[in-house]
């Protein structure tokens, strides 16, 4: 899988952050940053969740 964000519509307002951690951080600049755009099968459930929760419907994922 391939983790895509829409950074035009993207508040980074951290959701994602909360739930991938491993794959979303929100820097001390305020903005969003992808760790992983290709993260391990064992964490599509939380990037899923994290696609699933955003305010604004930024995040999708991609099949490779």
């Amino acid at each position: 899988m391939r983790v895509a964000v829409d950074f035009d519509t993207c508040q980074s307002n951290a959701v994602c952050m909360s739930v991938a951690p491993e794959v979303f951080e929100v820097r001390s600049d305020g903005f969003l940053y992808v760790l992983d755009e290709h993260p391990a099968d064992s964490l599509r459930a939380n990037v899923e969740e994290a696609a699933e929760l955003c305010p604004t419907q930024s995040i999708t994922i991609e099949e490779d």
